[in-house]
């Protein structure tokens, strides 16, 4: 049992290894600095750090905004590269995290006053999102839409389109309204300015 632990930590520790070495990652630019400087192996670094963000976000001040830091900071700035870049993989990649992010705080909306006074629950939020923007192709946000999320959209799509149309109507006959409206002040002002400079004319 000791021995299957030992091999599984030992490759887990070795995949960590590879990833924060992975060329093209801001991490890998942030450890290449920070390693020579400390004279620390980066793994332990790394675990270092994960160790004491845990016990922050489980008694830290401020642990909320320090969990949606997380799961917002490096998605966006892999999202604007992704942009910049011609390659569709990425995008498709990033719009998946955004969809299951979008779709997890309107949930969390919802249920925030219940789930907040859990125990552990900043961490498990932390863990969630980290788990959804990992760079494999079986990473949270790829399995929450394929399995949830786009099979609920297939089957209401066109119930969904119907409300997005009737939206749209409903906006753009407010609109012309309004700019009905804004004509109709317009003219009555232009007119009783016409009728008062008539009125000047005649009575000098």
């Amino acid at each position: 049992m000791s021995g299957a632990l030992s091999e599984k930590w030992a490759e887990w520790k070795e995949l960590l290894k590879k990833g924060l070495r992975e060329e093209g990652r801001i991490w890998t630019k942030i450890f290449n600095f920070i390693e020579p400087k400390l004279g620390v192996d980066r793994v332990n670094i790394a675990l270092g750090l994960k160790l004491f963000l845990a016990f922050y976000l489980i008694a830290g001040h401020g642990r909320e905004f320090v969990c949606n830091l997380i799961g917002f900071l490096y998605p966006a700035y892999t999202s604007i590269k992704a942009i910049e870049t011609k390659e569709k993989d990425d995008d498709t990649k990033w719009l998946t995290y955004w969809v299951v992010f979008a779709a997890f705080s309107l949930v969390e909306f919802f249920s925030d006053l219940i789930l907040s006074w859990m125990p552990f629950y900043w961490l498990l939020k932390c863990v969630f999102l980290i788990f959804c923007m990992l760079p494999f192709s079986w990473n949270g946000s790829t399995l929450i839409y394929k399995r949830i999320i786009r099979p609920l959209f297939l089957k209401h799509e066109k119930d969904i389109d119907k409300v997005v149309d009737s939206a749209t109507e409903v906006g753009e006959e407010l609109v012309n309204e309004a700019t009905k409206g804004r004509r109709k002040i317009f003219d009555r002002k232009e007119s009783k300015e016409s009728e008062s400079a008539a009125s000047r004319e005649k009575n000098p």
